[in-house]
């Protein structure tokens, strides 16, 4: 079997999260594993990391690549990104997930196109009518 070196990469900064969301690194656990399910993705494993006084890490090892998050509660910001690999996972579908359940006030995003050569850059469309609070 041979296999495809395309990729995409989507990172995602979110701003306007609620503080116990962002400060729950069980429950952002519960969510990555969704997301990346949500997406079509093999989870392979999960790290999070709950730090004190606020803000938690979540990295899920995903076989086609991985899907993490790091919090800032007390700015109510997010840094989101997914990579996968090959045509069969959507990233986005993960990122969207992730959006529809953190329900940012505003978020940026950036789409990397990867392993065709020279890296290509797009802004992905982001679900805004899920941002509502």
């Amino acid at each position: 079997m041979e296999y495809s070196t395309f990729g995409r990469h989507v990172a995602v900064d979110t701003w306007g999260v609620d503080f116990e969301l962002l400060n729950n690194a069980e429950w952002l656990q519960a969510q990555m594993v969704e997301a990346a399910e949500a997406c079509g993705a093999t989870v392979m494993s999960v790290q999070s990391k709950q730090f004190e006084p606020q803000g938690a890490t979540v990295l899920v090892l995903l076989s086609e690549s991985h899907l993490s998050i790091h919090t800032y509660p007390e700015k109510g910001f997010a840094a989101l990104d997914c990579y996968t690999c090959g045509e069969t996972v959507d990233p986005q579908l993960a990122i969207d997930y992730m959006i529809s359940v953190l329900k940012p006030a505003t978020a940026h995003a950036k789409k990397l196109v990867r392993g065709m050569g020279e890296l290509t850059v797009e802004t992905p469309e982001l679900k805004l009518a899920q941002m509502t609070k």
